[in-house]
């Protein structure tokens, strides 16, 4: 049975909502796709993610939105760094070091930063986050990614 608004798929296709709302295999980053800052973190990430272990999604589009709320996040006025692996999810200063953790030496030794309080590594991500627009500027419209990395990003 069709809900309301969708679309007929043929039987072979899977519908691009469904890869979101599922538990992706791969560790999901969730962020900013008008951020410049952010931009420039997930193309910092890619080249050092050869084998494309990780996946994207910017938090505005379907798919981010879908796992905003399969993970009980706000969908609307939300703007911190996610990362979801399997069922658990990341934000702010944790999901940095795990990101890094997962991309494995030399940004695994991030994962001492763990040393330091959550409370002031996320108060030092708060402020950062806070200015960002202002230090580095924003995007009229989330990033298209080139083709050679098209399949990391989740529509």
């Amino acid at each position: 049975m069709a809900s309301e608004g969708a679309t007929d798929l043929p039987e072979d296709a899977t519908d691009p909502a469904d890869e979101a709302v599922d538990p992706p295999e791969s560790p999901v980053v969730l962020f900013d796709g008008v951020c410049n800052l952010c931009n420039g973190v997930i193309q910092f990430l890619i080249p050092r993610d050869p084998e494309g272990r990780l996946k994207y999604a910017a938090l505005q589009s379907e798919a981010g939105q879908a796992l905003l709320e399969r993970h009980d996040f706000p969908t609307r006025d939300f703007d911190s760094f996610v990362l979801v692996e399997g069922e658990r999810t990341y934000t702010k200063s944790g999901a940095a070091i795990r990101i890094a953790e997962l991309l494995g030496w030399p940004y695994r030794i991030a994962g001492i930063g763990r040393a330091i309080p959550r409370r002031i590594r996320d108060r030092l991500y708060e402020f950062v986050a806070d200015n960002r627009y202002d230090w580095f500027g924003r995007k009229d419209q989330c990033m298209i990614p080139d083709e050679d990395v098209s399949d990391r990003f989740l529509s």
